[in-house]
């Protein structure tokens, strides 16, 4: 059954205690459910009256309002889509009803258009459970916050009023009314919603907090870092309505083959009814043969086999701070049976410290003075190990120099003109490359000793001469090695990586979470040919990176993940999903939820196929009641909707969680 869900505001923010009414205000809101009771109400009034000998004229009127009431939305809808020459199940299901009126069958065709309306109901209501179930979330964030002024006065606003920088102040039990960092105060804040944690987090400055999260005993002063609509709710919410609006290769195809089995649905009915009749058979029990016959030969629980559990999945993912933008990337991402990583900012933490500083001897500086050139050029960069540059820099409060000319070449380095001189940093390899005097010597010969101790090498040009070396390291990220075994249980394969570090720190970082297959030193086109070596081998390659350089390869892959905090726009802007809060333990589980979903899937056609062989051939064999046909016919398509939301419950995501070494 083809319904459609009537489209309604979203609810407006307030706390826990409004999400349940709010949700039964949704479902009575529902034009289908509406419909559908007003159509059983009539039909319980006119069947009494019936079946205790009351004249027509009683209960007539009530049972042609209960086609009405029950057949109007379906029957405009199918006949929208005729115009545009599509044949619409819906229609078919009210072409039998009043071919059963035609015949004398008026209570039959009445209870075919209140099963058939109940059954759309049935379906709206678990479909709106998709998007309730996202859309909850929004209501975890307070109506109001209180916002600081300068002065230190205190104004009570709408959240919705909250722009980035503002100061707010979060009381204790009060829920946190916006993203954003904690400047001031310590607390535990309760995250379970937006985090799935399952005990408070101490909180204190510096610390992230998320709108919608419970704040424990302390007062908080938090800056506001992100507008409402851009929280990790709101962006939750707006991924997964927009991922709604796509299908799904099989559901198209589903769609597709819909068209022309209704086509032929309509000739076999037309057979169904002509050939008996040929053969002397009674047009009443002709008539009605082929109208059964109709109903449980369409195919509507087929069509709704495909987007309830991909939706669901999707729903349930993005619940847990993964955001997958479409349906399509929901089905293909259970298809992935190649990984690549990439290192910073994916299987590290993103965050870079400068560990070491060396002035090359003749260059004339010192820490504090190389320190600060390198930052003064690195300052407009996003990149993570330039934010480490710049913030070794303040942390020893040193005066970073202005630029101008700022240049960034990913995979290489940036340049910029500092006090009237050419500055670059960058990859020494990439920079020193054919260069042979002695002080490029020196410099390979340090970044090669801060390489070989696991640290990345960032060398320091003034005006085409090397002047120093930064060796910068980055933290593993906890769950890495644990991602890693999970990914290569899932595919068969250990993930590679994929890194344009050097040789020696990618490799000592590969051994450290038990990647072999390690492909260093690259540019970006390069990480894009090694994507392509795997697809021409016939794998389908999931990349999983954070940075400008990473977006080719994300967009060149089968499927690319962005990592969400570290990411830069253009690799969120190009991944096919993002994780939110830089879980990398999350890839493997969505992974495994997407194979989830395709199991539905086939359990849902499989279910599907049998109700409708099973009823064509008791219909065609023997003797099928129209209401036990029409029974079968609509309790199959309610199942089939139901079982694909399965995957919305927490226990679907918990399930599909494979821990390494797993062998499933």
């Amino acid at each position: 059954m083809s319904s459609t869900l009537t489209q309604r505001p979203a609810p407006a923010a307030g706390g826990r205690d409004t999400i349940a009414p709010r949700r039964r205000t949704r479902v009575l809101a529902l034009a289908e459910a509406r419909w559908a009771a007003a159509a059983l109400v009539l039909f319980l009034i006119a069947l009494p009256l019936q079946l205790t000998g009351a004249p027509a004229w009683a209960w007539g009127p009530l049972y042609a309002a209960a086609y009405v009431t029950g057949g109007w939305e379906p029957a405009w809808a199918g006949l929208q889509a005729l115009r545009e020459k599509t044949l619409d199940v819906d229609l078919l299901m009210i072409v039998a009803a009043i071919g059963a009126a035609s015949i004398g069958q008026v209570m039959d065709g009445a209870l075919l258009i209140v099963i058939f309306a109940t059954s759309g109901a049935l379906e709206a209501l678990a479909t709106a459970r998709t998007q309730d179930a996202v859309r909850g979330l929004l209501d975890l964030a307070p109506a109001t916050a209180t916002r600081l002024a300068d002065d230190g006065s205190e104004d009570t606003v709408a959240t919705a009023e909250l722009a980035v920088g503002d100061t707010i102040l979060v009381r204790p039990g009060e829920r946190v009314g916006a993203d954003g960092r904690v400047l001031d105060g310590a607390s535990e804040v309760d995250q379970a919603t937006v985090t799935g944690e399952p005990l408070p987090v101490a909180k204190e400055a510096g610390d992230e907090v998320f709108a919608g999260t419970s704040n424990g005993t302390g007062a908080l002063r938090i800056k506001v870092e992100r507008d409402a609509s851009d929280s990790v709710i709101a962006r939750i919410v707006a991924m997964v309505e927009e991922a709604s609006e796509t299908k799904a290769p099989t559901q198209l195809f589903i769609e597709k083959v819909e068209q022309r089995y209704s086509l032929g649905m309509v000739f076999a009915t037309l057979a169904v009814f002509a050939i008996p009749l040929g053969f002397g058979a009674g047009l009443t029990g002709s008539l009605l043969r082929a109208m059964t016959f109709m109903i449980v030969a369409s195919p509507c629980a087929v069509v709704l086999a495909t987007m309830p559990p991909l939706l669901s999945a999707i729903a349930n993912a993005g619940r847990h701070g993964v955001l997958v933008k479409s349906a399509v990337v929901m089905e293909r991402l259970g298809q992935v049976d190649t990984v690549a990583l990439d290192k910073t900012g994916t299987l590290t933490e993103g965050t870079p410290r400068v560990t070491d500083i060396r002035p090359l001897a003749g260059s004339g500086l010192d820490e504090d003075a190389l320190l600060a050139l390198a930052a003064a050029a690195e300052h407009p960069s996003e990149h993570p190990l330039a934010r480490a540059v710049v913030d070794a820099a303040r942390t020893r409060g040193l005066a970073i120099p202005d630029m101008r000319d700022f240049t960034s070449t990913p995979g290489i380095g940036v340049t910029a003109s500092v006090d009237g001189r050419k500055v670059a940093v960058g990859a020494p390899a990439r920079l020193l490359d054919g260069a042979g005097d002695a002080a490029s010597a020196r410099a390979e010969t340090v970044a090669a000793g801060l390489e070989d101790g696991g640290r990345t090498a960032v060398l320091v040009q003034r005006d085409g001469a090397p002047v120093g070396v930064l060796g910068i390291a980055d933290r593993l990220r906890p769950d890495a090695a644990v991602t890693v075994a999970s990914l290569a249980t899932l595919t068969g394969t250990t993930p590679m990586l994929l890194t344009g570090d050097n040789p020696r720190a990618a490799g000592r970082l590969a051994e450290e979470v038990g990647i072999t297959d390690v492909r260093a030193g690259l540019l970006p086109q390069d990480k894009v040919t090694a994507v392509h070596e795997q697809e021409k081998a016939g794998r389908k390659v999931l990349v999983i990176g954070d940075g400008v350089n990473d977006a080719p390869a994300l967009a060149a892959a089968h499927t690319g993940i962005a990592m969400g905090r570290a990411g830069s726009d253009l690799a969120l802007e190009t991944a096919d999903a993002v994780i939110v809060r830089d879980e990398l333990a999350t890839v493997p589980t969505v992974i495994a939820l997407s194979r989830a979903a395709r199991r539905l899937v086939v359990q849902n056609l499989v279910i599907a196929g049998a109700f409708i062989s099973g009823l064509v051939i008791w219909d065609l064999a023997g003797y099928l009641p129209l209401p036990l046909g029409v029974l079968g016919h609509e309790g199959s398509t309610v199942i089939v909707g139901l079982n694909g939301l399965r995957l919305l419950r927490d226990a679907a995501w918990n399930r599909a969680g494979v821990p390494a070494g797993d062998a499933r």
